[in-house]
């Protein structure tokens, strides 16, 4: 094929391709302009997920009549003149590629009107071509509809999560945006239900409330990096082992930015308090939403041995500083910034978030394994996830009866294993016949879990533990959207709820399993589990939901576990169909043969 020129609309649907990527794309662009235009209320509306319609309104400066036109042509923009201004940019849209993009895409009808003119002006676009423009009444500010998203390009379609998932996505950014700028107040309808609105009072704090709940906010710790002095000596980081976390290849190793220049504000939650995702991590630069590594790793470190293996935290950090200090012109959707001084961020973030947790929360430690007293029942055997295990408590509560050998499921047999000890609160030391194993307490406890459900869905005896006074969950909207796909399988496993506000859901009762542990904390676990769309090995919608159970009660990485607790375990994993792998096909164990003992000792 010979070298030639692509026709305008082909080069635009291909420009557009870079910039909206799901409707939450087109959400993000419309709301960036709207608070570059100085608006104080952002109304979002979508219907279908935002597939069929979507429409952001503001009361911003608006656009005047001469320009309305303009704004639909590709690299226009009102934002920078000349290339000095895109290392110093203090506006969130800047490319020019917003409005076009989502023309090329779509049908789009905007009405605006400038503050300083009398009438406004609607125009609409198809596929990146103006149908009609014309004068008409309207309020000062703007007012876009987006309607068929991908019209144009149909073969985005198939790409599109359902429309649950997809209003989800933009409740979640939505959210960011209401923690970012809280004096500005947003609110989101999806069809035609009042999803999210927050109060625009001015303070992070109320922006929390209405997104992560009452009972989440009021223990959040607030920080701030003007109450600590950061070290501006070669970078370092506090951690177990004194090494240095791996950078990428754009990070300095010494510090070019003074202290004082990186600010670090915003909110995070205490240790006790945690996610199974780093979804719920909010990052912004210069009120900025990015999603960053460094960031993300630098409160990682602050966190270091205060959570659980697999547990994320829960922040919301606005870090400000100069704008020639960050480079946000790297990405197409401006998700991603680059940091002319990435280590003076890191341990801005590193040292303010560590600094405030060792101030309100003490760094926990791993003490000695209580003591075991056995019990005369092991069916009154409890588990607790959120406090350190007492004496006389077994946290292996789960573990009932054994699993029955069934001709069709032929148990694969384990060796005759002996329990040494517990390294690193997360694996079980054991001796067998043939050598030395290794197993992971979480995996172990989550095959016998799994067994021990799909033993009752089988039978048709599925125990159901109803609480004698209903719990509240608040969820997220992608913890909505992922009830809403799974409402018959969790119905199905022994979950009984009922709506109690747009957000927030009444628990009536539990499957039996989950009777010792805390309902809310694992029921928000499981949903976010099943959000993230993690597929175990079994293909049915129960059996993946009794695996998301499993994982979200069995015994945690870093759970210290009694010599008994830990035979109990093992006796248990013994018993099991498949006890070398957990239901998500990860390994339960791994073994060291007596051949490669004696190798690496030189004795053969």
């Amino acid at each position: 094929m010979p070298i030639h020129i692509l026709p305008d609309d082909l080069a635009s649907k291909i420009a557009a391709g870079e910039v909206i990527e799901r409707p939450a794309s087109v959400v993000k662009e419309l709301i960036d302009n709207s608070i570059d235009a100085g608006a104080r209320e952002i109304k979002i509306e979508i219907r279908g997920g935002g597939q069929r319609l979507i429409r952001v309104a503001d009361d911003g400066g608006g656009i005047s009549a001469r320009e309305v036109a303009t704004a639909f042509a590709r690299h226009a923009t009102s934002k920078l003149d000349s290339a000095d201004d895109l290392f110093r940019l203090q506006t969130l849209g800047f490319r020019g590629e917003a409005l076009p993009s989502i023309a090329a895409v779509s049908r789009v009808t905007l009405i605006t009107r400038a503050r300083d003119e009398e009438s406004g002006t609607q125009i609409r676009v198809d596929g990146g071509k103006i149908i009609e423009q014309h004068a008409q009444g309207a309020p000062a500010g703007t007012i876009v509809t987006v309607e068929d998203l991908f019209r144009h390009v149909p073969a985005r379609l198939k790409f599109l999560k359902t429309p649950a998932t997809e209003a989800g996505r933009i409740a979640d950014l939505i959210h960011a945006y209401a923690l970012a700028y809280p004096a500005l107040r947003f609110s989101l309808v999806s069809d035609e239900r009042l999803l999210f609105q927050s109060p625009g009072a001015g303070a992070m704090f109320d922006a929390l409330v209405k997104v992560l709940g009452i009972e989440v906010a009021n223990q959040m710790i607030q920080v701030s990096s003007s109450k600590l002095k950061v070290q501006s000596s070669k970078f370092e980081v506090q951690s177990a082992t004194n090494e240095q976390p791996e950078t990428s290849p754009l990070e300095p190793r010494t510090s070019n930015l003074e202290p004082e220049t990186v600010q670090v504000a915003g909110y995070i939650a205490p240790p006790s308090i945690n996610r199974a995702t780093r979804k719920y991590m909010f990052f912004f630069v210069n009120h900025r939403w990015v999603q960053d590594r460094t960031l993300q790793h630098a409160v990682v470190e602050a966190y270091h041995t205060a959570l659980m293996v697999g547990r994320a935290p829960i922040v919301a950090l606005d870090i400000a500083l100069p704008p020639d200090a960050v480079d946000v012109n790297v990405h197409p959707t401006k998700s991603e910034v680059r940091f002319r001084d990435t280590s003076a961020v890191f341990r801005a973030v590193q040292q303010t978030v560590r600094a405030a947790l060792v101030a309100h929360t003490p760094i926990p430690t791993i003490g000695v394994a209580p003591a075991f007293t056995p019990h005369q029942n092991e069916t009154q055997l409890a588990i607790d996830l959120h406090r350190p295990i007492p004496t006389g408590e077994h946290p292996i509560s789960n573990l009932q009866s054994p699993i029955t050998q069934s001709p069709n499921h032929p148990i694969t047999q384990l060796p005759m294993l002996r329990v040494l000890g517990q390294i690193l609160s997360t694996y079980i030391i054991a001796e067998g016949p043939d050598g030395l194993y290794l197993i992971d307490q979480h995996s172990a406890h989550e095959r016998v879990l799994y067994e021990q459900l799909m033993a009752e869905r089988a039978g048709a005896t599925m125990a159901i533990q109803e609480l004698l006074d209903p719990l509240t969950l608040q969820l997220t909207p992608a913890q909505s959207a992922a009830l809403e796909t799974h409402r018959a399988a969790l119905a199905s496993v022994g979950f009984q709820f009922e709506a109690f506000g747009a957000q927030t859901i009444l628990v009536r009762a539990v499957p039996a399993v989950m009777r010792k542990s805390d309902p809310r904390d694992a029921l928000a676990r499981i949903l976010d589990e099943l959000e993230q769309g993690e597929t175990p090995l079994e293909k049915s919608a129960e059996a993946r939901l009794i695996s998301s159970v499993c994982k979200s009660i069995a015994v945690k990485g870093g759970q210290v576990l009694s010599l008994e607790e830990m035979r109990e375990l093992i006796r248990r994993l013994e018993q099991t169909t498949a006890p070398r792998t957990c239901p998500h096909g990860r390994p339960t164990m791994i073994q060291l043969n007596l051949g490669q003992l004696e190798r690496e000792f030189g004795r053969k």
